[in-house]
């Protein structure tokens, strides 16, 4: 019977060309999903079935080479990738458009921009899926400029075009960018460029990341009103937009409404974000809630869980949680686990736990673990410690800002001047520029970027006024400029003007003058919080009567009544 089917149905005729290039299709297909187990990929690789498929005679067809291209994904696939790009056009399938870009998108993952570009030029016209494409292949290299200048060209744009440029903008740190190239797409409208949900949790990256809390709660908005299902990922994304935006109360209310769609990852933001702020207790409360209820947590869980305990100085619970991470649920720390570990040891002044985890590490320490040791040196005042690291974090960084200025700070605290040139002149020797203080304030939704001594902004003038004002209140209240903190062989006089030029202060000093009485204010700064500025500020929020949050690049400070959030460890 299957032998008269074979040979007489007109449907199923399994000699058939068509047919049989469509099951050789179909494997290769088959092999090219990402799920595709690793040990069938190894006996029957995408390439080998194609190889197979041409030694039986079997031509390829225009759906053979795009399900091939998916499966060269790195740069190792490359010469593989080329092999079959001659091949494409041996059997003149190079001006399929569908092909075309299957080619971009082959090149791009195999990190060879040139030939994507080369495959692009070569097209007359260009359709909407090759312009995404070599857009995208320009964001992941990090030629944004190049991106936006292509992006522009494009002539009718859909909501993968935008999405991939305001991804582009996101992933590269042009927040600002991300959220003007959106306000464009607004108002365009349409159908066609409809933002989705990829599109939503993108930009609430960028408002997290800019602390820009007033286009989030539009975004939050904008998502409802538009009637998205706020699943997992989204809520994800939301939970984090929130807690860096200050708003961990807002955060777990979208936690709490999430019900049951919440996994290891949603888990895993809300205790961050409890870390992030200084509630180490609801952070660990949180862990302790989720394992109960049968969530197995993963090497991020365990991130935030150490940083609630970095943030809180909780020494003996974070080595406990660090053993419980290997006995207890099979996961080995990574290189930033053990970073977490330095920075608890470091923060607590415990120098000599701090470098018992460096040499138990079973990998080569990093940037990361030395600027962590850096950094508890420099507050234990541990010189020696502040050389070692230094000088592993030059070697691996050589121009690590950070490093050198953190050295040069310990010499100037202990009024060793001449060490402090000596630091500086080797920063100028070796062109290592001094990362600037930066602040921003959102108002009206309007971001405002100050940076240390900064005169740019149009309000200056009145900025200063204010911020002579705030000064005399506080002087009336007792407060005396930790000039300390000016790590600069200047007089008193001018140390303490140096204090009252740092972008936290001229930020709030603008916040305080812009906005009503009574109304919050919130400050994303590029760097640690000073000790004079800490000082002020919880003075401000007393004299004042405003909640005023803080988000340096350690942690959150939630001044109020002149007390923070931080309890002075930080």
């Amino acid at each position: 019977m299957s032998k008269l089917i074979q040979t007489t149905h007109p449907v199923l005729n399994f000699r058939h060309p068509s047919f049989e290039s469509f099951i050789w299709n179909t494997l290769i297909r088959i092999q090219s999903k990402p799920n595709a187990s690793s040990y069938t990929n190894a006996i029957a690789s995408p390439l080998s079935i194609y190889f197979r498929m041409r030694f039986h005679n079997v031509s390829p067809d225009l759906h053979t080479f795009p399900f091939l291209l998916t499966s060269f994904n790195s740069p190792f696939h490359l010469f593989s990738g080329q092999n079959i790009h001659s091949q494409i056009l041996r059997f003149g399938f190079g001006s399929d458009p569908f092909v075309q870009t299957c080619l971009i998108n082959m090149y791009s993952c195999c990190d060879n921009l040139a030939c994507a570009h080369q495959v692009f030029d070569e097209i007359a016209e260009p359709d909407l899926p090759s312009w995404n494409s070599i857009v995208n292949a320009n964001v992941k290299v990090g030629l944004v400029d190049v991106a936006r200048r292509l992006f522009d060209k494009i002539p009718v744009k859909n909501v993968v075009s935008w999405s991939c440029m305001l991804n582009g903008y996101v992933k590269y740190e042009k927040y600002k960018e991300c959220l003007g190239l959106f306000r464009e797409m607004q108002k365009l409208g349409g159908d066609c460029v409809r933002p989705n949900e990829y599109t939503m949790s993108v930009l609430l990256s960028a408002c997290g990341k800019l602390g820009a809390l007033e286009h989030g709660n539009w975004v939050h908005a904008y998502i409802e009103r538009c009637g998205m299902k706020i699943d997992d990922v989204l809520g994800t994304c939301l939970i984090d937009m929130y807690s860096k935006c200050g708003r961990v109360d807002r955060a777990k209310w979208v936690f709490d409404n999430l019900g049951s769609k919440k996994d290891v990852i949603t888990w895993s933001a809300m205790i961050t974000g409890f870390a992030m702020h200084g509630h180490s207790t609801e952070s660990l409360a949180y862990f302790s809630e989720m394992v109960c209820s049968g969530i197995r947590p993963n090497a991020v869980t365990f991130l935030g869980v150490f940083c609630a305990c970095v943030h809180a100085g909780l020494v003996n619970e974070g080595g406990a949680y660090f053993e419980r991470m290997t006995r207890e649920f099979g996961i080995f720390p990574s290189i930033n686990h053990y970073g977490c570990m330095v920075d608890l040891y470091g923060r607590a002044g415990l120098i000599d736990k701090a470098w018992d985890v460096v040499n138990s590490m079973p990998m080569e320490p990093d940037a990361l673990i030395w600027g962590a040791l850096l950094s508890g040196s420099r507050i234990a005042g541990d010189i020696k410690s502040c050389e070692i690291a230094v000088k592993k974090l030059i070697e691996l960084e050589p121009t690590n800002s950070a490093a050198y200025v953190l050295l040069s700070n310990v010499y100037a605290k202990l009024g060793d001047w001449k060490d402090v040139r000596n630091v500086r002149d080797l920063m100028q020797t070796k062109g290592v520029k001094k990362v600037p203080g930066c602040s921003l304030v959102e108002l009206d939704g309007v971001i405002h970027e100050f940076f240390v001594g900064d005169e740019s902004h149009p309000d200056t003038r009145e900025i200063y006024m204010m911020l002579e004002e705030i000064m005399s209140r506080l002087k009336l209240e007792g407060y005396a400029s930790n000039t300390g903190e000016v790590l600069l062989d200047l007089d008193e006089e001018a140390k303490e003007k140096a204090l009252w030029l740092h972008s936290e202060k001229l930020a709030l000093a603008f916040a305080i003058l812009r906005t009503s009485a009574g109304t919050p204010i919130c400050i994303v700064k590029n760097l640690r919080i000073c000790r004079d500025c800490h000082v002020a500020i919880k003075m401000i929020s007393n004299i004042y009567g405003r909640e005023i949050v803080v988000r340096d690049c350690n942690r959150f400070h939630h001044f109020t009544k002149g007390i923070c959030s931080c309890g002075d460890y930080w």
